[in-house]
């Protein structure tokens, strides 16, 4: 298993280079409320030199599927051909919300998607006549097809997908070269990983060179509790986004059995009360799909994510620390467990 880093914005150069002196194997630049994915990979473009570059994830809606395989092939070639696109279809809320795009059909709209930036990035000239795009556009009179002319090193981008239910997963093992997950214990990773083989096989495929990333928030501390609690931020922040019941957070804190705290927590965000929302999550559900504790606790943990078919590790420090150098103690600290475990590969 190899460990990826999920970071933010701010002081992002610092913490880049932090993982890359630390081994890790890929960073990955998140997307929703507070930034774009996209500006800060082209600054780590060239603020690093080996490591790999990730959009976890670029959100589908934002852009046409054009202008994310430009994207995708402008910073493979500015990366030296260490750039991997993560793609997800964000949730109704921002969909609809920031973009004006329908959310009716995403799994539709995900697989044209994919094949028309695979397509693109393949070098070709592209049309499509699909459900939910057509290149060129019909009413564009002498509208050229989509056709890339970015040089590039010479090798398939790989593609992950962000998925959360049976079927979106299905799709992710079908179409994508690697999965991308939050909100996953190693059991819930165990029972992904069969309904992606269920993909992979009805595509001809085998799970060799898949790469199966679930990204945790991790906080290091001798005290488990704390080291929890210092977590609930990010919890209130995700499951508080848009509608509770089109919330893909919300909707997976269910699957876990956690229906009753997600509905206090909005109950308490609804009347204004943080601390309160904060407060309503039992401290078993933010441990279950988090790594929290001392180096030897999240080595043990490690060990169970490796054992549930985890190829690489997302390591979130923005959740737990506020400073460049808190969050670098904790990537630091998710690389000694990583050895501590004996899972590295």
């Amino acid at each position: 298993m190899r460990l990826g880093a999920t970071i933010p914005y701010q002081g992002t150069v610092q913490l880049a280079r932090a993982a890359e002196e630390s081994g890790y194997d890929v960073l990955l630049a998140p997307e929703g409320y507070r930034s774009d994915a996209v500006s800060v990979l082209g600054l780590l473009a060239g603020a690093t030199r080996r490591i790999g570059l990730a959009s976890g994830v670029m959100q589908i809606p934002a852009r046409p599927p054009g202008a994310t395989a430009l994207t995708a092939a402008t910073l493979d070639a500015l990366s030296g051909g260490r750039f991997r696109l993560g793609l997800g279809v964000s949730d109704p809320a921002v969909s609809q919300g920031w973009y004006g795009v329908p959310f009716d059909r995403p799994l539709a709209r995900t697989r044209e998607y994919v094949g028309i930036v695979r397509r693109a990035l393949a070098g070709g000239p592209v049309t499509h006549d699909g459900e939910h795009y057509r290149l060129p556009d019909p009413a564009g009179s002498g509208a050229a097809p989509l056709h890339l002319r970015t040089e590039r090193p010479g090798r398939r981008i790989p593609v992950y997908l962000a998925a959360v239910g049976p079927r979106a997963l299905r799709l992710a093992g079908e179409i994508a070269d690697g999965w991308i997950g939050v909100f996953t214990p190693p059991e819930a990773v165990a029972r992904a990983v069969a309904v992606i083989g269920e993909g992979r096989r009805s595509a001809g495929l085998g799970m060799a060179g898949y790469d199966v990333l679930p990204s945790l928030p991790v906080a290091v501390a001798d005290d488990v509790s704390g080291a929890v609690d210092s977590l609930r931020g990010q919890y209130v922040y995700l499951l508080g986004i848009g509608d509770p019941e089109r919330n893909v957070h919300c909707g997976l804190a269910r699957r876990l059995g956690y229906g009753p705290a997600v509905g206090l927590l909005r109950e308490r965000l609804a009347a204004g009360d943080l601390k309160g929302a904060a407060a309503a999550l039992p401290e078993e559900f933010i441990d279950r799909t988090a790594l929290a504790g001392p180096v030897p606790r999240l080595a043990e943990r490690m060990t169970a994510y490796a054992e549930a078919g985890v190829t690489t590790l997302g390591v979130m420090a923005s959740a737990a620390a506020a400073t460049p150098d808190g969050r670098i103690r904790i990537l630091r600290a998710a690389a000694e467990a990583l050895e501590l475990a004996g899972v590295a590969s």
